[in-house]
C-alpha cells in the first residue's frame, strides 16, 4: 500500500511538471520561425575549378563568367586556354 501511495505521488508530480513545461514552451516564441528557415539558393560552378558553391557567394567578372574566388578569376583572366 506504501508503495502505491509513492507510485502516485510520483505521478501527480510529473504530470504537474509536464504541464508546467508544455505552457512555457508555447508561451516562449521559437527561436527561429517556420518561415525563416533557410530557402534553397541557386547553385553555380566555378568556370576555373568546376567547384559548385551558392550563387550568391560567386565572384563574377566582365563576361559574366562565375569564380568561386577572386583569386580563380584572376587566374582566368590571366591564362584562359591553361585549364
Amino acid at each position: 500500500m506504501k508503495y502505491l501511495l509513492v507510485l502516485i505521488v510520483v505521478a501527480i508530480a510529473i504530470g504537474i511538471w509536464r504541464s508546467k513545461r508544455r505552457v512555457a514552451d508555447s508561451s516562449r516564441p521559437s527561436a527561429r520561425p517556420a518561415t525563416a528557415l533557410s530557402k534553397p539558393q541557386a547553385m553555380v560552378e566555378c568556370a576555373h575549378c568546376g567547384l559548385h558553391l551558392p550563387k550568391a557567394d560567386a565572384v563574377s567578372n566582365a563576361q559574366g563568367q562565375l569564380f568561386c574566388s577572386a583569386e580563380h578569376r584572376r587566374l582566368a583572366a590571366r591564362s584562359p586556354s591553361d585549364r
